[in-house]
């Protein structure tokens, strides 16, 4: 069960909720290179204005693997401490949009298969939330998926440094959202941190899970 100050949710509620009100018509916002993304904070979302006249919003896609345990889990990785950008930090499976891509799905699955190993025969997905825009420069496409447990991880250290899963009454839980600012850019900006045993789920993964939250729970 997954409880909230507003609702508890079996196992088949949150994936019956998912499949009614998520979709898989790709959002304008991923692929209009005018349309700016909302972040849901103010401060990013005029960073991401900025930003757009500087260079270009670049699409991506993830994916959220909901693994349908009695208590689902959610999949999510700690990036290697030698990459370039967001080193060690806590994500989703996922990546930029290859031309060769079928789908923002297929890259998100694509992406997970190279980075965690993780088979897609045991994703079934469930749609698209909203685009979400990053200060960094990102419009990333969501995909809610459930994985069926029994599945194998061959970690690629190139990318990733660990994969583990978290409860996700944790995460869907907005006693544990917590809202931090910080100045970036000489802008004051918020963002979301769900600190969670030793892992700090904070940033672009925190914002997702929220948008999540929000679309499941709260519409």
């Amino acid at each position: 069960m997954v409880r909230n100050g507003t609702a508890v949710l079996s196992s088949a509620e949150f994936f019956g909720r998912g499949r009614e009100r998520l979709r898989f018509d790709v959002p304008q916002a991923l692929i209009d290179p005018d349309i700016v993304p909302a972040s849901g904070d103010s401060g990013t979302d005029r960073m991401l204005e900025i930003i757009a006249r500087e260079q270009p919003i670049r699409p991506a896609a993830v994916l959220i693997p909901v693994v349908d345990h009695p208590e689902p889990t959610v999949l999510l990785t700690q990036r290697a401490p030698h990459l370039s950008s967001h080193a060690g930090q806590i994500a989703f499976p996922g990546g930029k949009i290859d031309v060769t891509d079928a789908s923002p799905l297929d890259a998100a699955l694509r992406e997970a298969e190279e980075e965690v190993g993780l088979d897609r025969s045991f994703v079934d997905p469930i749609g698209y939330l909203d685009v979400y825009g990053t200060a960094f420069g990102f419009r990333i496409l969501p995909t809610v998926a459930r994985v069926r447990p029994g599945f194998t991880l061959q970690i690629n250290q190139g990318e990733v440094d660990d994969a583990f899963e978290v409860p996700l009454a944790f995460l869907m839980n907005p006693a544990n959202h917590q809202l931090h600012s910080k100045e970036f850019r000489g802008m004051e900006r918020s963002y979301y941190a769900m600190p969670f045993a030793e892992r700090y789920i904070w940033g672009a993964t925190a914002g997702i899970l929220r948008v999540l939250y929000e679309r499941i729970y709260l519409s």
